[in-house]
């Protein structure tokens, strides 16, 4: 660690080189996040649903995860997005509009064995789907 006098720049330089070398800054620093994530910087986003389809699980886990093809509206991208529960993908049809949100990955990634899926569906039609899936609301139709 220099001392002295004549330090500061040295300390400065040295400072912002170790800044740099952590993820977080340099993806504040240069904005990645509206330019890269289809949500931009919300944490919610509705869109609507354009099929369903099942992905096998990572190894060493089997089975079929359900998910949806969601075309977002605010820009038009087009996502996956994994539906929490069992037998949620039953109360989701074509054209329905949905609620997405982060899966909760690390660094806003796909999460243990769900393969490409970095977001999961709240709510169908604006209501919520684990209350759908109790039975305690039923889904408004479009």
């Amino acid at each position: 660690m220099p001392n002295g006098e004549f330090a500061a720049r040295k300390l400065l330089k040295q400072r912002k080189h170790q800044r740099m070398l952590k993820k977080p800054f340099v993806r504040k620093l240069f904005k990645l996040k509206q330019k890269y994530d289809p949500l931009g910087t919300v944490p919610r986003g509705k869109g609507l649903v354009l099929q369903k389809f099942a992905v096998e699980q990572k190894q060493p886990h089997s089975g079929m995860i359900k998910c949806v093809r969601v075309q977002l509206i605010k820009n038009h991208k087009v996502v996956g997005a994994f539906v929490p529960g069992d037998g949620s993908i039953n109360f989701i049809d074509e054209h329905d509009e949905v609620t997405l949100e982060g899966l909760g990955g690390s660094q806003r990634g796909q999460m243990g064995c769900i393969p490409g899926m970095k977001y999961k569906v709240s709510a169908v039609n604006g209501t919520d789907l684990q209350q759908i899936r109790r039975g305690k609301k039923e889904k408004p139709k479009r």
